[in-house]
């Protein structure tokens, strides 16, 4: 990461690319947290093949970058294959579920209501 001054006077960090952000592992899937504050994290992953989350509910909204590969997201009763370039959205407390169709990587924005 490199560091910058932006107009504000501020120090802000190059992350760098999207998809050099966490590397792939045989067999596993591999998460990096990007950034946490109160309001929401971002975290950055690399599935490999065949790898994926149980069916689950979150208690925020949460929004899907599809950096590279693909994989196949159901949310509720809804199946969706997505893409790299895509985005989707996984609403709060619906339950959802994850599987890579192929070597794939997301970055995810959790999003904190008040």
């Amino acid at each position: 990461m490199s560091q910058k001054t932006n107009r504000a006077g501020r120090t802000a960090f190059d992350c760098g690319r999207v998809a050099e952000l966490v590397a792939y592992q045989k067999g596993a899937i591999v998460s990096r947290e990007i950034l946490k504050r109160k309001t929401g994290t971002v975290t950055a992953f690399a599935f490999d093949r065949g790898q994926g989350l149980s069916e689950h509910t979150a208690p925020f909204d949460a929004l899907v970058q599809v950096v590279s590969g693909s994989a196949e997201i159901r949310i509720g009763d809804v199946v969706r294959r997505v893409k790299a370039g895509e985005m989707i959205l996984m609403p709060a407390n619906v339950p959802h579920a994850l599987r890579a169709s192929e070597r794939f990587k997301m970055l995810l924005v959790m999003i904190r209501g008040a």
